[in-house]
C-alpha cells in the first residue's frame, strides 16, 4: 500500500518493511519486531524492493535503513526455511544466500547513492551483514554486533567475510568470526567497526539528520566515492559472497549445523563434534 501526502512524502508499506520518501531521503524500517526483524522470505523480497525502488527514484538522493521495535535484525530466522532444502532434506543455504540475501548487498554496494545504518538494537547474523554493508553507520549505545554463524556450526554470510576485515582487520575479524560473541556499540565505535554511537532516545533524530544532510549535499560526489572505495576493497565482492555460499553449504550438511540448530531451539549449550 502506497500513499502520497500533501507534504510530498510518500510512504509504502510492505508486509515486512515500511518505505517512506521524504526531503529526498528514503527510509527504509524492517517491520518485523515480533521476530526481532529476523529474516525470512518476504522480509528478504520485501527489503530488495525497497532497495531497488529507492534506487530507481529520482526523488532518492540518500537511504537510511533502520530497525522497527527492540532489534535492527536478530538475524535469519531459522524457523523458515522457505521450502529451501537439499535433495537429502538439508536447508539449501546457497540457493538462499545466492538468490535472497546478495542481490540486496549487491544493491547497497552499488546503488549510486550514500546508504546509512541506523542500528537501534541488536544487529546479529545475516543483520549485522546487513549494516556493515551500507556506507556509514550510527548506532545506539545499548546496540550489538554479533557474527553468531559459529555459535550453531556456521561461517559468516552476507558478505560479512569481506565487510568486517576491511573495516577492522584480520585479527578482529577472527575474533568476531571464531569467538561469536557480542560486541557492544562503543567498542564496535573504537575498533572502527562503526562510524557514530549516540544515546539511544537520540538515534532517530540524528540519523535522519545525517540523512538530511546527505541527501543535500553533492551526491554526484558521493557516488565517485562509492565507486573508488568499491573498487579498491570490494571488486571481488561478488567472488566471495559465491565462495561464502559454498562454504556455507557445506556447513549446513555437517552434523555441528544439526547439534547447534537444535541447541539453540532447545536454549542449550551446543555440544559440537567436528563432524
Amino acid at each position: 500500500m502506497s500513499t502520497q501526502k500533501g507534504t510530498g512524502e510518500q510512504s509504502t508499506q510492505l508486509e515486512s518493511v515500511n518505505l517512506r520518501v521524504a526531503g529526498g531521503v528514503a527510509t527504509i524500517e524492517l517491520n518485523r519486531p515480533q521476530a526481532l526483524n529476523a529474516w525470512n522470505a518476504q522480509l528478504g523480497a520485501d527489503l530488495l524492493a525497497a532497495l531497488r525502488g529507492a534506487a530507481e527514484d529520482d526523488a532518492v538522493r540518500a537511504l537510511l535503513i533502520t530497525g522497527a521495535g527492540r532489534a535492527f535484525s536478530s538475524g535469519a530466522d531459522l524457523k523458515d526455511l522457505s521450502g529451501d532444502t537439499t535433495p537429502d532434506g538439508r536447508p539449501d543455504v546457497y540457493r538462499t544466500l545466492t538468490e535472497r540475501y546478495h542481490p540486496i548487498m549487491q544493491a547497497i554496494r552499488e546503488v549510486p547513492k550514500p546508504v546509512l545504518a541506523a542500528v537501534n538494537g541488536p544487529a546479529v547474523g545475516i543483520g549485522c551483514s546487513l549494516a556493515l554493508c551500507c556506507d556509514l553507520i550510527l548506532a545506539a549505545e545499548s546496540a550489538y554486533f554479533l557474527l553468531a554463524f559459529v555459535n550453531i556450526g556456521l561461517v559468516p554470510d552476507g558478505g560479512s567475510s569481506l565487510f568486517v576485515p576491511t573495516r577492522v582487520g584480520f585479527a578482529r575479524a577472527n575474533e568476531l568470526s571464531m569467538l561469536g560473541e557480542r560486541l557492544a556499540a562503543a567498542k564496535a565505535l573504537e575498533w572502527g567497526l562503526i562510524n557514530r554511537v549516540v544515546a539511544d532516545e537520540r538515534l532517530h533524530e540524528e540519523a535522519a539528520e545525517l540523512a538530511a544532510r546527505l541527501a543535500a549535499g553533492p551526491t554526484r560526489s558521493y557516488a565517485g566515492t562509492k565507486r573508488q572505495l568499491n573498487n579498491w576493497l570490494y571488486s571481488r565482492m561478488g567472488e566471495q559472497l559465491e565462495l561464502e555460499a559454498r562454504i556455507q553449504q557445506e556447513m549446513a550438511g555437517s552434523e555441528d549445523f544439526v547439534e547447534g540448530a537444535m541447541a539453540f531451539a532447545q536454549k542449550r549449550q551446543a555440544r559440537f563434534s567436528g563432524r
